[in-house]
């Protein structure tokens, strides 16, 4: 499981990565708002733990922006912040639990193994689809107006990745974060790689999809005729 952990006191974060890490997950840690806004906004974590009060960008603040931008991945507050007022603000906020400072670790724990046991907030039935393709998950398979292809298990990760964004330009570090994990050590051009084997496989089944490339920057899945 991997853990976003946005919180400013360095000596709290140490020993909370240290804690978690101990316990089997995987933290990244950020110490200002707008730093963890950007790594929320790759939605590669399953998990956020979220101070309020932050430089930057507060904590609530770093949340709205965050669900207004349709994130769903689930959010502790641990704040010193515990007035009711506070409580129900952080909650009508759309985080899902609110822990006060100072708490024992093992409550968190707890409140961590409680946000697992849910289940999720919507499950969807349909494929994966955008355009005139779909993509069944389960057989890897890529399908087009009746012609089809099988993907590598990294090649479906990465369809997968562009059908949930279509027409969005994803940043090359979003990618490799989604598709390879946030602390894989790969290099560059094995993304690249990965596209023109896209490419390869969305022409084989005559799709009019295209990957566009942004020199730098990233990728976008686009329909060509809205080009």
């Amino acid at each position: 499981m991997r853990i976003l952990l946005i919180e400013d006191d360095i000596e709290l974060s140490r020993s909370l990565s240290a804690m978690l890490t101990q316990q089997g997950f995987t933290v990244t840690v950020c110490g200002d708002g707008e730093e963890g806004l950007f790594y929320i906004l790759e939605n590669a974590h399953d998990l956020i733990l979220l101070d309020r009060m932050l430089p930057k960008l507060d904590g609530i603040e770093v949340l709205k922006k965050a669900r207004a931008a349709h994130c769903t991945t689930p959010v502790i507050f641990l704040t010193a912040l515990g007035s009711l007022t506070d409580r129900v603000a952080g909650l009508d906020c759309g985080a899902d639990d609110y822990i006060i400072k100072p708490f024992a670790f093992e409550e968190l724990i707890a409140r961590i193994r409680c946000i697992c046991r849910r289940p999720q907030r919507m499950v969807n039935t349909a494929l994966p689809a955008y355009g005139d393709i779909s993509y069944d998950p389960d057989q890897s398979l890529l399908r087009c107006a009746g012609k089809s292809c099988t993907l590598s298990r990294r090649e479906g990760e990465l369809l997968l990745l562009f059908l949930n964004h279509p027409e969005q330009m994803l940043p090359r570090t979003t990618i490799l974060s989604r598709v390879w994990g946030p602390e894989a050590e790969i290099e560059d051009g094995n993304l690249d790689n990965y596209i023109h084997f896209l490419r390869r496989r969305l022409r084989s089944v005559n799709s009019r999809l295209v990957l566009k490339t942004a020199r730098g920057i990233g990728y976008r899945l686009t329909d060509a005729q809205t080009i």
